[in-house]
């Protein structure tokens, strides 16, 4: 059976590989933090590691899992009023009303994760595919899109020419599938997952 350890591996191993195509272009680097500003939904699978690593630090620097778990409180205080889903467990509306207020919800609220002194993960072994996918082109319905910060100067075939494929035998969403099938549900974000406020795999 296939891991999401696996699945880390060979999406860390994508990025890589288009940074090195990237070379400076890529400006990626600790303590550039605009893409920890503002929330985007996590699927279970991403909520699954992010819990798991929390454990992990919890006993390597509980200091620490103190302070990213205050944050998180905080967040999920801050953002409970206009949550667009179930404020409880944390897990979104699938409706398409819920997902177009998802567009405008909390794109000023810094990611719990982030230590605001040093501008790090706290917990980056365990950050969502999201996160790992950040920086390097993308191919998307629009077509291949790179942080605004990175690439400037570069042509658009140059920019081709780095394009990341993370997960090209879609093992993500085999391993969400089984998560499923054993009774996770829906997709949520960082803040609940690391509040310890509910539990996102129910409603």
């Amino acid at each position: 059976m296939r891991t999401d350890s696996q699945l880390v591996q060979i999406v860390d191993a994508a990025f890589a590989d288009a940074a090195r195509r990237a070379g400076e272009w890529l400006v990626c680097r600790p303590g550039c933090t605009q893409c920890c500003v503002g929330v985007f939904a996590i699927n279970a699978l991403d909520a699954e590691r992010l819990r798991r690593g929390f454990q992990e630090l919890a006993v390597t620097d509980p200091e620490r899992t103190a302070r990213v778990r205050k944050r998180a409180q905080d967040s999920v205080a801050r953002l409970s009023q206009e949550f667009p889903g179930y404020p409880r467990t944390g897990i979104l509306d699938e409706s398409e009303e819920a997902h177009e207020r998802f567009e405008q919800f909390g794109n000023e609220e810094p990611c719990p994760a982030l230590d605001p002194e040093t501008g790090r993960c706290d917990v980056y072994a365990a950050r969502p595919m999201t996160c790992r996918l950040f920086g390097p082109p993308l191919e998307t319905e629009d077509g291949i899109g790179a942080c605004e910060l990175c690439f400037h100067g570069a042509t658009d075939k140059q920019i081709a020419d780095c394009v990341m494929t993370p997960d090209p035998d879609d093992l993500e969403a085999e391993l969400v599938a089984q998560l499923e099938a054993t009774g996770a549900r829906g997709e949520t974000i960082i803040a609940w997952v690391l509040s310890e406020t509910g539990n996102t795999r129910s409603r």
